[in-house]
């Protein structure tokens, strides 16, 4: 079965980058993993989406991720100037990041939006604590690890010192704060 997602974000918040992160980590586990952005003027802060297919193995779907079983959202503010839960599945995973508790969550996202499971980070103040920089998309990381149980802790943890390693220290901080601050509301039909 394919896990397909849409990440929503702004240009400089990692959107692409955790696409990319994610993807390379399900490809170690030995699974099939296709990633690829879109944004309109390549501008910081601009809306980003990236989409992200994962499957068992091989497949040929090339297009884009209209109806996700996953949504990750780095910046909610972008509720206001689009859909981001169109298409989305119901039962599907909900991943922000965000300060508020997941109940409130679920009730912005309104009585037609169905998710199975609500999760919520502040991975902004996470990553400022730690890095200085409020770029979200390590934390993040650590909390779709945890939220969606795709791929292993360890193999994340791995692919982003591959990645950055100068910040190998404090993104495995990243990582390992934002497996352990996500909350977490499963919510029942």
């Amino acid at each position: 079965m394919l896990e397909e997602m849409r990440l929503h974000g702004r240009g400089g918040q990692g959107v692409v980058v955790l696409s990319e992160l994610i993807a390379d980590a399900a490809v170690r586990e030995g699974k099939f993993a296709r990633t690829f952005p879109w944004f309109g003027a390549a501008r910081r802060g601009a809306p980003v989406v990236s989409f992200l297919i994962i499957g068992p193995k091989e497949f040929v779907s090339r297009s884009m991720v209209y109806n996700p079983k996953h949504l990750i959202v780095l910046d909610p503010a972008l509720h206001r100037l689009m859909n981001l839960t169109q298409g989305f599945r119901e039962k599907g995973l909900y991943l922000q990041n965000s300060s508020k508790d997941p109940a409130s969550i679920l009730e912005e996202l309104g009585p037609k939006v169905k998710p199975g499971k609500v999760g919520t980070v502040d991975a902004t103040k996470i990553a400022m604590d730690i890095t200085g920089r409020s770029i979200p998309n390590i934390v993040m990381l650590g909390s779709f690890v945890r939220f969606t149980g795709l791929i292993s802790l360890d193999t994340a943890i791995q692919v982003v010192k591959d990645r950055f390693p100068r910040e190998a220290e404090a993104y495995e901080q990243c990582i390992r704060e934002g497996y352990d601050k996500v909350n977490v509301k499963e919510v029942s039909a």
